[in-house]
């Protein structure tokens, strides 16, 4: 390599001082040494700056800008700091990169490498929009405008007085120990589960504690059983779990397992959602109950149990949850506060069984990390304090006037047949006939402002039973659904005209 003796000796002193001549003269508002970087780093990537280059001294380079030595140093400490220059006595050398441009090398073909990534990304399938989740008629969504905030700003307050700043720094990784008693307390006065605190672990929603189900209790390969139409959740997580599913229909009592279907497909893992099944809107029947627990128990098989919107019952007592039904019931109980709170508090929980809570408590030790723990802390303020009752309680007098109109709307378009639903939850199903798309009917109610799900989308075979609308009412005024409902009877009608339409159409020739 020739030495560099003067400014512009030779063609390394010449692109160095060019490329950082050029920095100084873009973003007068950023710091010159900032500038020098990050065009030296560009001029390095690109190959304008060879790998072996000597790089000028610092004095000469800065003489050439016009700027202090000083910043020409601190520019030349950064590169070397990072591998993109050697200095040792002779000077500062550009270190060779693996980059093709770095090289030389100029690609002879403009297709783009091939991306590697895990098999299981290719079972994931695209079943919904990004649409606003305020609109009309989505499913799932709560009515955060009748959250009781000024309670909750109090909680939240009340754990910051009392928590800080020991809270700042990490928790339990099961969760904060208040919160845990608090859930165990409602859950045996509410839903009829047996459990202490020591049983409950918080998550991140329902979503990683059904995750954390699948680290705990199976192994690639098992098998998993999940209802369907049911929960995309619980298969995504399945799927992470690379675990065989084996997908199970439901009718009107919930789950209906094949009777040879132990011993053909036998299970690991078995999710269903007994108190108000999704999206179908069938309560699991207590005989159903039974005969899960005991084939489960049998074959060594865990079920999940995911409360979903059992919260919410419309008519007569609360169905109790199918883990209190029998002592020491392999059960892993799943709930959350998406619904029962708000969706962006994202804490959420699963109660395990009384000896596998003793055995898993290293390895949870070290799989999860303790955190949101101020949230934590306020909502276990909030549920102690009878909080979370009243409002419990205000949502389910909401929720029952809200899902009466929206089933008197649909009662005047529809057959009564087709409606599906118990009293409970903050959605109800229609069911469509084969000639409706409902993927198309939900693309074009979406373009009229309104969002169901199509029914299709949870399920994993396509079948005629599972072409429909999952239509919420939760976050939808009881005055606005009539007209929503006479939205989507209008589609419909014209969706037929145009089945109609072609079938003649295609006799015709």
């Amino acid at each position: 390599m020739i030495e560099i003796i003067g400014p512009l000796a030779n063609p390394v002193a010449a692109a160095t001082a060019t490329a950082a001549t050029a920095a100084v003269s873009v973003e007068k508002s950023v710091p010159l040494q900032k500038q020098l970087i990050e065009r030296l780093q560009q001029a390095i990537l690109t190959g304008r700056l060879p790998a072996g280059s000597l790089l000028p001294s610092s004095r000469l380079l800065a003489a050439e800008m016009g700027v202090s030595r000083n910043t020409v140093v601190i520019a030349y400490d950064h590169l070397a700091a990072v591998g993109y220059v050697v200095a040792d006595k002779k000077g500062t050398r550009v270190s060779p990169l693996s980059s093709p441009s770095a090289r030389g090398e100029t690609r002879t073909s403009p297709a783009a490498p091939e991306v590697a990534y895990a098999a299981r990304v290719e079972q994931f399938a695209a079943t919904r929009t990004h649409a606003d989740n305020t609109l009309p008629l989505t499913p799932g969504t709560p009515a955060l405008d009748r959250f009781p905030l000024a309670a909750w700003r109090r909680a939240l307050e009340r754990s910051m007085e009392r928590a800080l700043p020991l809270a700042l720094g990490y928790g339990d990784p099961a969760g904060e120990p208040a919160l845990r008693d608090a859930i165990a307390a409602h859950l045996r006065m509410a839903r009829g589960v047996r459990c202490e605190g020591s049983q409950v672990v918080i998550t991140e929603g329902a979503q990683e504690a059904l995750n954390l189900c699948v680290r705990l209790f199976t192994n690639p390969g098992d098998i998993a059983w999940v209802e369907d139409p049911g929960y995309r959740g619980a298969k995504a997580a399945f799927n992470l779990g690379d675990l065989g599913m084996v997908p199970m229909p439901v009718d009107s009592e919930g789950i209906a397992v094949p009777p040879d279907a132990w011993r053909a497909h036998p299970p690991k893992l078995i999710y269903t959602s007994p108190a108000h099944q999704y999206p179908t809107g069938a309560v699991l029947s207590v005989a159903r109950r039974l005969e899960l627990i005991a084939q489960a128990r049998r074959c060594g098989a865990w079920l999940i149990e995911d409360d979903y919107d059992g919260e919410f019952r419309h008519t007569g007592e609360p169905i109790a949850s199918m883990q209190g039904l029998v002592e020491d019931a392999p059960v892993l109980y799943v709930g959350s506060f998406s619904k029962t709170m708000f969706p962006a508090l994202r804490i959420g929980f699963v109660v395990l069984p009384r000896v596998i809570a003793a055995h898993t408590a290293v390895a949870l030790q070290e799989m999860l990390r303790g955190g949101h723990r101020l949230e934590q802390l306020a909502l276990a303020h909030f549920i102690d304090s009878g909080e979370f009752g009243r409002h419990l309680g205000r949502m389910r007098r909401l929720y029952r006037e809200r899902q009466q109109a929206l089933r008197d709307a649909l009662t005047l378009h529809f057959a009564p047949s087709q409606i599906l639903g118990g009293n409970c939850g903050m959605h109800l199903t229609l069911r469509l006939p084969p000639h409706i798309s409902d993927r198309t009917l939900a693309e074009r109610a979406l373009a009229r402002r309104l969002n169901p799900r199509a029914l299709s989308g949870f399920a994993l075979q396509q079948r005629e039973e599972t072409n429909g609308l999952v239509i919420g009412y939760g976050s939808t005024p009881a005055e606005q659904l009539a007209l929503a409902v006479g939205v989507l009877a209008e589609l419909v009608r014209e969706m037929a005209r145009e089945s109609n339409s072609g079938l003649t159409t295609r006799r015709a020739v």
